[in-house]
């Protein structure tokens, strides 16, 4: 550890405090934990047979078993970083148009105030979408992976109205008449789609994709730690607290609460180190006073459940 935590009753500390955190950066950054991914041969092969069909792949599971992770290992398994994924984090209010292009409206309409008239580029106005991106990869020699990150967040056309640009890789932009595709002559774009499953997507989408559930397990677990080498510093606090984990997902689990996944868990353990928690402490402690629990538990009455 290389600075000291907070405590209860310290004096104020300097701005230089903040900055002599060593975070652990391949938590929070999915470019640069790209190459500790571990893939399974089952996802392995729906991987493969995406590729070779030209279809979207589309990951299901819990949240925290790696399913975003997957599209930057591929760019990264194929050279691609650090420009690639071109990425779409769909949200609520997303449209199937924001995957190929945004064109803003405010601005155009307030030019076009402001010249009372005059001709005016609207060209200037779009802002180049994933999809169309990596239209212009392909164009230019090089292969494009597209992720469509948490698919099922959006309102409920949202996928069936991006049938025919997954379909046909080409689309028209309204605004200007220009009709934008991929090279005919070379691969499509790699498209990974994610979704927690919150709702039913559409069966006409779902035929047209290659479908993969990415469960959790111990072994992806054990893998997952085993493969950073930072937090392979204690192995009898790795140990431990991989088993205090299972515990934990298997209580809320036996309560119908939503269980912590890798992600999780990988939080959780870099926490404990950097608090200097030891394996003993983990070890006699009923599950509902583990340290830093809020790392694995979001919700009160969930934690509540535990034993």
């Amino acid at each position: 550890m290389t600075f000291a935590l907070i405590r209860r009753g310290q004096p104020p500390r300097p701005p230089a405090f903040l900055a002599q955190r060593n975070v652990p950066r391949r938590l929070h950054d999915l470019a640069a934990a790209a190459e500790c991914f571990q893939i399974d041969d089952d996802l392995a092969e729906a991987v493969n047979v995406a590729l070779a069909v030209g279809a979207p792949l589309l990951l299901t599971g819990e949240p925290g078993t790696g399913k975003t992770q997957l599209a930057y290992y591929l760019a990264w398994q194929f050279g691609l970083q650090p420009e690639q994924p071109f990425t779409l984090e769909v949200k609520s209010n997303s449209a199937a148009r924001d995957l190929l292009y945004r064109f803003d409206t405010v601005a155009y309409f307030h030019e076009a105030q402001r010249r009372d008239g005059a001709r005016i580029d609207k060209q200037s106005f779009i802002e180049k979408g994933p999809l169309w991106r990596a239209f212009a990869a392909i164009r230019s020699g090089k292969p494009a992976i597209v992720l469509i990150d948490e698919i099922d967040k959006a309102p409920r056309d949202f996928p069936n109205d991006l049938l025919h640009e997954l379909d046909q890789y080409s689309f028209r932009v309204a605004e200007t008449g220009e009709v934008i595709t991929a090279d005919r002559n070379a691969p499509p774009p790699v498209v990974v789609v994610t979704s927690n499953s919150e709702k039913r997507l559409p069966d006409a989408f779902l035929r047209r994709c290659v479908v993969h559930r990415i469960e959790f397990s111990e072994e992806v677990l054990r893998d997952a730690v085993a493969a950073r080498r930072e937090l392979q510093k204690q192995q009898d606090l790795s140990e431990t607290a991989q088993r205090r984990f299972l515990e934990v997902r298997r209580q809320l689990l036996a309560h119908q609460h939503k269980p912590p996944a890798t992600a999780e868990f990988l939080v959780w353990l870099a926490a404990l180190q950097a608090c200097s928690v030891r394996a003993e402490d983990l070890a006699k402690v009923p599950t509902r006073e583990l340290p830093l629990l809020s790392a694995l538990v979001k919700d009160s009455s969930a934690r509540e459940s535990l034993g």
